[in-house]
């Protein structure tokens, strides 16, 4: 079964609009948990919008299942990443100022940059994802990286769904199938919701995780959040 992973940005987003601690991302976690996702996501951002660096250090202290850091790697992610030590890093390059992650890596351009940052997490025993696109060139530079992982950006296929969902989903079969010819473990993340992410599921072949944040917390306005996680998870079995 292909493991959930929320990523609990936007239940840190509402807390911030507000001020004081109403809701309770540390107490949210654990709820992800206990209702039955198999990790939790964060993306601290620079500008700390929504999920704060101290919130990942008290997260650190409660999460009992896959702690899943995600974000650009400059020093202070580096240096966060390396002294809380989660199951997971996901390197995403996106800049300071975007509203959400919106591209894969240029592994080719990159490639020195990531084999050095990788090599740093790995030797503290951190495994390693690079957000990537379906582009083959570069999931087969990114194996070249020594990641252990990639997660597909899955956009342009949620984007493409209703329309076509064969053809939507076509590039990303394709890339799962580089990745694991390359040796290289499969997650997947970004616009993916109860519309979309069986068929997704079903067609791509050795997915490991997929990381769910904003459809998911989304959902829960209206379904509540421990039957939201239970109906996301009912899709990747």
């Amino acid at each position: 079964m292909t493991r959930l992973s929320v990523n609990i940005n936007k239940i840190a987003t509402l807390r911030n609009a507000r001020g004081g601690n109403n809701p309770d991302v540390i107490k949210a976690a654990v709820d992800c948990e206990s209702f039955g996702a198999q990790g939790i996501t964060v993306h601290p951002r620079p500008d700390e919008r929504h999920i704060r660096y101290d919130d990942v250090y008290k997260l650190k202290k409660v999460i009992t299942t896959e702690f899943n850091i995600e974000g650009n790697p400059n020093k202070r992610f580096i240096d966060l990443v390396l002294d809380i030590k989660p199951e997971q890093v996901t390197l995403v390059p996106d800049s300071p100022n975007v509203l959400t992650s919106n591209a894969g890596w240029d592994t080719i351009k990159n490639k020195d940059f990531l084999t050095e940052v990788i090599s740093e997490f790995k030797n503290a025993g951190i495994r390693t994802s690079i957000f990537t696109e379906t582009d083959v060139k570069m999931i087969e530079n990114a194996a070249l990286t020594g990641t252990d992982r990639v997660e597909l950006y899955t956009e342009p296929y949620a984007v493409n769904f209703h329309e076509n969902k064969e053809k939507a989903v076509e590039p990303f079969v394709k890339a799962a199938e580089v990745a694991l010819k390359n040796n290289l473990e499969l997650n997947a993340g970004h616009d993916l919701d109860l519309d979309n992410l069986k068929f997704f599921n079903e067609r791509v072949k050795g997915l490991k995780e997929v990381s769910i944040g904003h459809a998911l917390i989304c959902d829960a306005l209206y379904f509540g959040l421990h039957n939201t996680i239970q109906m996301y998870l009912k899709q990747l079995k």
